[in-house]
């Protein structure tokens, strides 16, 4: 109809004296009112909500993968909007509230994730600042080298083993890592921290370095190891944690270790240490011989007095832990336990400590 109708009119009632309503019809009144209201609240407000919010489509079930990329210089409102499309989190006020909590504002870091729909918004943030784990995984075990470190990355990341080693000398990090400057003959032998570290597609040797001295810099973070513990200095220390680290693996063992090698430079007496050899000559896992101790090499402890110029391996922060804070001791010597469970027998004279070696020797036959 295009023609508008005319406005009705209101017919003009007599006024009728209203009857007086009784207290009880008034709360029977309530009460069928009150049960209208939830009746609407139960049924009507969800299905308005969901209509407001577009959300008619069925629920995604939790705990199932997603695979998400953070974008190099993403903004806050980018990272909580795909979390958010992806179900990782319900809604990306709870994203903000998980950075804020956190402190993570300016930790984030970008990169592919595996996530799951329905976390919890402080695990996902924890996550991305820990950084991306989707990709290909590189697994550097404490007490590599970087000779074998370069043979891992080859064989996880297919970046060549001489590609890697060319590329790890201290000089080219020093200036934004001072730990590594001067480091013994360049090198970031004792910096590449053991860890698992996930990397995208195209990792450069250059990123795997600098994240595994990245790494060596959180572990390290508590740790005062510019102070010149116990008269050595920060590159010693990570020195003679090398030498704990290769010399033991059971970790409540590792501070009465670093006892016995501060007790024999204090007492003047050659470290002796096999794992240097070991070093000295190239690898291997062959016995420790009598001619390799005549190695020409500043790592034979048996022949130079004092620490190793260098690490010699990659140490756990646990052994770095140990060479900062040893045990009070008056061993001087060690050998394997016979029980071979690899806990040592410690000795603070020679006499005990061939009695060890020879039970140790037993053993083995």
């Amino acid at each position: 109809r295009t023609t508008p109708r005319p406005a009705p009119v209101r017919p003009v009632r007599p006024r009728v004296a209203r009857k007086r309503t009784s207290p009880a019809a008034v709360a029977a009144g309530v009460i069928v009112a009150v049960a209208v209201a939830v009746v609407l609240a139960v049924l009507v407000v969800p299905r308005v909500g969901a209509l407001v919010g577009g959300a008619f489509a069925p629920a995604v079930e939790a705990g199932q993968e997603v695979r998400v990329t953070v974008a190099q210089g993403a903004s806050g409102d980018e990272i909580a909007q795909t979390l958010s499309e992806n179900h990782v989190i319900d809604r990306p006020q709870d994203y903000y509230a998980a950075v804020e909590q956190l402190g993570a504002a300016q930790s984030i870091k970008p990169g592919d994730y595996l996530l799951y729909t329905g976390m919890d918004p402080v695990d996902v943030v924890n996550q991305l600042v820990e950084g991306p784990n989707a990709g290909n995984q590189l697994t550097v075990q404490e007490g590599l080298t970087v000779a074998q470190t370069a043979a891992r990355v080859e064989e996880a990341l297919g970046i060549p083993a001489d590609e890697f080693l060319a590329q790890a000398k201290a000089s080219n990090y020093a200036a934004d890592y001072p730990f590594v400057e001067g480091a013994y003959d360049d090198s970031l032998e004792g910096y590449l921290y053991p860890k698992t570290y996930t990397f995208t597609e195209g990792a450069t040797a250059d990123d795997v370095i600098r994240a595994m001295l990245d790494q060596f810099e959180v572990e390290t973070e508590g740790l005062d190891l510019a102070s010149g513990t116990n008269g050595l200095t920060a590159q010693q220390i990570v020195s003679m944690a090398s030498l704990i680290e290769r010399e033991t693996a059971v970790e409540q063992e590792r501070p009465v270790v670093a006892s016995v090698i501060y007790n024999r430079l204090d007492a003047g007496m050659y470290l002796q240490i096999d794992a240097a050899i070991v070093y000295a000559r190239g690898g291997g896992s062959d016995p420790v011989t009598y001619s390799d101790l005549e190695i020409d090499s500043p790592y034979n402890v048996y022949t130079n007095l004092g620490l190793t110029p260098g690490p010699i391996c990659s140490p756990s922060v646990s052994s770095i832990e140990a060479a900062l804070n040893p045990d009070e001791t008056d061993y001087l010597y060690y050998v394997a336990s016979p029980e071979g469970d690899g806990t040592h027998r410690f000795s603070s004279d020679y006499a005990q400590f061939e009695r060890d070696s020879q039970a140790y020797a037993e053993s083995l036959s």
